[in-house]
């Protein structure tokens, strides 16, 4: 039987009951602090602080969710931690400083962007924790994905401007597109079949959303958010910056630093539907599986929101550690 933080969580009087059913957590990285925090959806409440991770940075999964893994700035290094107890069970050097992380969907490598020049994603066995290899990038890599179906490896570039799509078992170059602003954060568009249908695009500077047809390997529009309300500015050249589809595929949701909050579209359509005031500098968002609930990281203001996506509002606000950046939806099984 585990101890720590499963026993916390299922105590019945006597005795401890296991997990038998998938169970949803939020890891909220602190870009500025020391540790990652796990967070109960049901409950909205920290559970658990994941320490020793000087500026922790992008983070993801392995399939099963037991493990977390996370790129940490302060040493240039992907750890790996056991998602229940914050442990660190594992750590690799990369080629470079980092940024953003994604993993295989048959969870054996570790895609991490590195987000210097001349720009790389460096693949790790996920198994040995070994760097085996780096793809090189043309320019630094601020955020790197896999898609939904597996089949590809997306890295995008801001100081290149440039979006590149590999296969995710080759590694092989697919497709790149070239782009008129600095490539930020993406989000994805399943179509019926479970292929990608769009990609959803930040642009450096630009206070929208490229949307990129994914088969036909071109931009077919920018929506660009209202202009109103203006209730904060932007920072580092990133006037939007987080967004995320939900899992039913029926809404886009994107952050607006200048806003200070989200607005939501539906889908296909790209309808706007509302919008929702968050803390300063929204800075990425976490859908939960059944579509219901959004994290928003607060950057500026040391706090994640948490947002009903049918009502359109938030329920309540978490405080956070220092900078709190990238965050990602795990499902312990």
């Amino acid at each position: 039987m585990k101890r720590g933080l499963l026993a916390s969580l299922l105590v019945l009087p006597s005795f401890v009951v296991p997990m038998t059913a998938a169970t949803v957590r939020v890891v909220q990285t602190n870009a500025a602090g020391d540790e990652a925090l796990l967070i109960d959806p049901a409950t909205n409440k920290v559970i658990l602080k994941m320490p020793n991770l000087e500026a922790v940075h992008g983070v993801a999964f392995s399939p099963d969710g037991e493990r977390t893994y996370f790129t940490v700035e302060a040493d240039s290094t992907v750890k790996a931690v056991e998602t229940r107890t914050g442990k660190i069970v594992g750590s690799v050097k990369l080629s470079g400083h980092p940024n953003n992380i994604a993993v295989s969907k048959d969870g054996k490598r570790i895609f991490a962007g590195i987000a210097v020049a001349p720009g790389a994603v460096d693949v790790i066995d996920a198994a040995t924790m070994k760097n085996v290899k780096s793809v090189p990038i043309k320019g630094a890599v601020h955020n790197v994905y896999v898609t939904p179906d597996g089949k590809y490896m997306v890295a995008g570039s801001a100081g290149g401007s440039i979006v590149q799509v590999f296969d995710a078992v080759t590694l092989e170059p697919s497709w790149e597109l070239k782009m008129d602003k600095g490539v930020r954060c993406m989000a994805f568009e399943k179509a019926p079949d479970g292929s990608t249908a769009r990609l959803f695009m930040q642009l450096s500077d630009v206070h929208g959303v490229a949307v990129i047809d994914f088969k036909a390997h071109k931009e077919v529009t920018r929506l660009m958010l209202p202009n109103e309300p203006k209730n904060g500015v932007a920072h580092s050249g990133a006037p939007s910056h987080g967004l995320g589809v939900t899992a039913d595929g029926k809404t886009l949701l994107v952050d607006s630093s200048i806003a200070e909050g989200v607005f939501f579209y539906s889908l296909p359509d790209l309808k706007l539907l509302g919008f929702v005031k968050t803390g300063n500098t929204p800075d990425w968002i976490t859908l939960t599986p059944d579509s219901k609930t959004a994290y928003i990281a607060n950057a500026g203001s040391n706090s994640v929101s948490v947002l009903n996506i049918a009502e359109r509002k938030e329920v309540t606000r978490i405080p956070a550690g220092e900078v709190p950046k990238r965050n990602g939806t795990v499902v312990l099984r």
